[in-house]
């Protein structure tokens, strides 16, 4: 009888742990901690101008903003001068 009232305790324990604790996401469908809509979701390079899904390249957050890269390069050149591509026009192609 007591092996019955530890099982029960521990069920007990188990189902708050997984309704409310680290396993919460996963009941309401959401595991893996990535939605179906970040993955659609896509971003432009703002170096070159290629576009550059979601989980893709190489990505940076810049004044609270997450840029997505293409390649290092593109990464590279972005962190020595940040402003002067976010205040670019939209162009064309691969700055070398």
């Amino acid at each position: 009888m007591e092996g019955l009232g530890s099982l029960l305790l521990f069920a007990a324990f188990f189902y708050l742990i997984m309704r409310f604790g680290c396993g919460a996401h996963m009941m309401h469908g959401q595991g893996g901690h990535s939605h179906a809509a970040d993955k659609a979701t896509k971003y432009i390079d703002p170096v070159c101008d290629m576009e550059v899904e979601a989980e893709q390249g190489y990505g940076k957050m810049h004044q609270g903003e997450l840029y997505r890269f293409c390649s290092r390069s593109c990464l590279d050149k972005f962190d020595a001068d940040p402003e002067h591509y976010l205040n670019k026009e939209q162009g064309g192609g691969h700055e070398m």
